[in-house]
């Protein structure tokens, strides 16, 4: 028999108003920590993101593409953040070769590939012309 699912069942979700906003930023920060000490394409892609923030800023661009530039490197992370995710998820469930399990991680890892070929196209769609007028 299937019963209707209510939130009151799940213990997860009795906090409510800051105490819930506190409990998901020490859950956040615990995410990045993980990311930062267990995936060394998060470091290497935070690493990006450190280095590439100044020059954004040193350029002399817009606010907006400024934004842009430094965005699509944050997204870069974001979406490095749910591959990462996924990755932990299926491991959880097995380490066994399946392939679903495959078919999971590689879109996952596509997903990661897209953004940074994003993040690459912004950049040179902003600096190619700066580069071109010196």
């Amino acid at each position: 028999m299937n019963f209707p699912y209510h939130v009151d069942q799940n213990p997860h979700k009795g906090n409510r108003g800051l105490t819930r906003a506190w409990h998901a930023a020490k859950n956040s920060w615990c995410g990045l920590v993980y990311a930062f000490r267990e995936e060394s394409a998060f470091r290497q892609e935070l690493t990006l993101l450190v280095l590439l923030t100044p020059i954004a800023f040193a350029l002399p661009i817009s606010l907006l593409e400024k934004s842009l530039l430094v965005s699509s490197l944050v997204m870069v992370l974001v979406i490095e953040l749910l591959n990462s995710s996924v990755e932990a998820a299926i491991d959880r469930i097995s380490f066994e070769h399946h392939d679903l399990s495959k078919r999971a991680k590689d879109f996952g890892s596509a997903a990661v590939m897209l953004a940074l070929v994003v993040a690459a196209l912004l950049w040179i769609a902003v600096c190619s012309p700066l580069i071109l007028s010196l």
